[in-house]
């Protein structure tokens, strides 16, 4: 999430005053976000949009929003970095959802200070103004599996397509929050002194606060790319006949979850707040939606018909070889559980792809250049 020099044309550039209580969603033209979102708006709730419209693709989630909501978005465009300019955005809150995030190990990587400065001090501008303007309003933190690090201590196996366990218990039911936090490289660093802080806040001040630690999240209004959003990254690349990158030798294993399924787990957080708060919870397919890479490459050249172009490179820092989330921490508390299978989910994101301006423009584009 970078600082927005210029407002962009058809937003407000400052927070402005709300007379209604709204839920309040940093960073809610993102992928997430813009779904949570969608999903209270349609319930006729008043919802504030903070972000700095900063990622590739986000404007057209917020417009999207506004074509379907009207007057009911109310769209800032600030900079979580800079706390006078968010404060006013915070002062009818009702809950507060926090997405906002600088999201690639990568860019991390290059600049440390950057990700420190957007998701750390970024993450107390936030916590610090509820407190300040709205203590009553609940927040919930989307936090990540990159809190417990590269998990090098995970003994595996390989099987076939796919690397597993060998312990049996973590083999059937995942990585449970009991797993010890191991923060590797800037971003897992970041995330995870967001993570903790967010805890903090109620202990120490007793706001109503609550962390989901997120795999892979996947579905519509995702604009994946190479660092960011694999699943759909993929996807894009094959529709448009464009190489696809794989970092390592593709066994590396995910827990993917559709995007509705992460916005009932989110809205029904908010829900039950008072029986979860100071808590963090896992949210991730689980073992039924645990695939590896190869398995989606392959599932995706079925979708689209086409042979892929894959290309193998070195493995990236703090990358994990297993990651599947253990959810019944969640199930118990909140009783949610995953409902969209992988296949139909990825058949869901592609569907919504191919009738999207992204893979209509670059078809258009290779043409003109052919």
């Amino acid at each position: 999430m970078k600082a927005a020099a210029n407002p962009r044309p058809g937003f407000s550039a400052s927070p402005r005053a709300v007379n209604a209580a709204a839920i309040v969603i940093v960073g809610g033209a993102g992928f997430i976000g813009s779904n949570l979102a969608d999903h209270y708006l349609s319930q006729g709730r008043k919802v504030i949009v903070l972000d700095n419209l900063s990622r590739p693709g986000v404007i057209d989630n917020l417009r999207w929003l506004q074509g379907r909501h009207g007057d009911l978005v109310r769209p800032i465009v600030e900079d979580i970095r800079d706390p006078v300019a968010i404060r006013s955005a915070f002062e009818n809150a009702c809950a507060v959802y926090h997405f906002a995030a600088q999201t690639a190990v990568t860019t991390s990587l290059a600049k440390p200070r950057e990700d420190f400065e957007i998701n750390a001090l970024g993450t107390v501008n936030v916590l610090e103004t509820v407190r300040e303007v709205a203590p009553e309003a609940p927040v919930i933190f989307a936090s990540t599996n990159k809190v417990y690090g590269n998990l090098t201590e995970l003994e595996l196996q390989q099987i076939g397509d796919r690397y597993m366990p060998l312990d049996q218990a973590t083999s059937r039911s995942g990585i449970g929050e009991d797993q010890k936090l191991d923060f590797c490289t800037p971003y897992g660093c970041s995330k995870g002194v967001a993570d903790q802080y967010v805890l903090d806040y109620s202990k120490s001040y007793g706001l109503r606060t609550a962390v989901l630690r997120m795999s892979c999240i996947y579905g519509p209004r995702q604009f994946g790319t190479e660092d960011q959003g694999w699943v759909a990254h993929f996807l894009i690349r094959a529709l448009r006949g464009e190489l696809i990158s794989v970092y390592g030798d593709g066994r590396q294993v995910r827990d993917v979850l559709h995007v509705s399924d992460a916005v009932t787990a989110y809205s029904t957080l908010l829900e039950k707040i008072d029986l979860a708060q100071g808590r963090a919870y896992n949210l991730g397919g689980g073992p039924e939606n645990a695939v590896s890479i190869q398995i989606v490459l392959r599932e995706i050249e079925a979708l689209t018909g086409k042979s892929l172009q894959v290309e193998y490179g070195d493995w990236r820092a703090g990358d994990q070889l297993y990651f599947v989330a253990d959810t019944r921490r969640i199930q118990h508390a909140l009783g949610w559980a995953a409902k969209v299978g992988w296949r139909d989910g990825l058949r869901n994101l592609h569907d919504w792809l191919v009738d999207s301006d992204i893979v209509r423009l670059a078809g258009a584009r290779q043409r003109v250049s052919a």
